[in-house]
Parts: structure tokens; C-alpha cells; sequence
């Protein structure tokens, strides 16, 4: 794997693509969870993803359940939970998991590229994000405490940077 973009990811429909579709946008990649304190940054997700989306900029949501089993559904059950619950409309994939022996090759790489605090790469909960500017970087990773409509100028400035 020569880098993110190349990484194969199934969407929350089915259907396998590469993040190469995402090739040139600046990218926010997120962990999420249907019934997890931190849920409610559904909403600000998909601001942010609504103020920005114009200028190539996409939230990615990759539910995952290996945080207090808070993602139990299926792919359909979460789907109805985003789009009805907080009209979420940015892309979803299918659930995964971003530890252990069976963590996705995206968040293999994803904390290769920008370990954690102390430089521990395991996610420590849901809702842990990452800033990826448009050249396939990984810029940053920021906790699941961080709300999304604190990343507006980080968004901002990595969309306005050069690829």
C-alpha cells in the first residue's frame, strides 16, 4: 500500500471502493457510534461537512463497536440512526474495527501516520478523529472530546492549502 488512497473500504451500502474516490479533498475520518456520549457530534459533523463540501472537503463516518458495544446494529440500522436521527447526509461506511489483530488497514495507517498522546497508537474511544489534507497526508488527530465545530479552522486551512 503506497498510501491512503489505496486503501479498500466497503460503504455502509455494500460496495467496495478504494479511498482513492476521496483523492484531492480534504478529509476528516472518523470512528462513530450510534450510543456513545459523544453521538451528538453527529450534528456537528455534518455542519461541518455542509460548510465546507463545496470546496472538497468530506466527513467520513467508519462505525465501529469495540467501545462498550455502542455501535451494535447492522449497517441498515445505523443508517436509518444517522439519517433519521441527525439527518446525516456526509458518507458512512461499513462498521470496523481500529484496534487490535483485526483493526482496517485505514486506521492501521491512519495511527501510524499520527499516534496518539505519547505516541500510543490505539484509539482510545469513539469519535477520535483525523484531519487528512488534500495531498493524502494525515495532518492531525484530534480525541473524541474534541467537537467537530472546533475543527472549522483547522478544515479551513488545510482546504487552503496547496496539494
Amino acid at each position: 500500500m503506497s498510501g491512503i488512497y489505496d486503501i479498500a473500504v466497503r460503504t455502509i451500502n455494500g460496495q467496495e471502493r478504494t479511498l482513492a474516490d476521496y483523492s484531492g479533498q480534504v478529509l476528516l475520518i472518523v470512528n462513530v457510534a450510534s450510543k456513545c456520549g459523544f453521538t451528538p457530534q453527529y450534528t456537528g459533523l455534518e455542519a461541518l461537512y455542509g460548510k465546507f463540501r463545496a470546496q472538497g472537503f468530506a466527513a467520513l463516518g467508519f462505525p465501529c463497536d469495540q467501545f462498550g458495544h455502542q455501535e451494535p446494529g447492522d449497517e441498515a440500522e445505523i443508517l436509518n440512526f444517522c439519517s433519521t436521527s441527525y439527518s446525516v447526509t456526509f458518507p458512512l461506511f461499513a462498521k470496523l474495527e481500529v484496534n487490535g489483530e483485526h483493526a482496517h488497514p485505514l486506521y492501521r495507517y491512519l495511527k501510524s501516520a499520527q499516534p496518539g498522546l505519547l505516541g500510543t497508537e490505539a484509539i482510545k474511544w469513539n469519535f477520535t478523529k483525523f484531519l487528512v489534507g488534500r495531498d493524502g497526508q494525515v495532518l492531525k488527530r484530534y480525541a473524541p472530546n474534541d467537537k467537530p465545530e472546533s475543527l472549522s479552522d483547522a478544515v479551513a486551512e488545510a482546504l487552503a492549502a496547496k496539494a
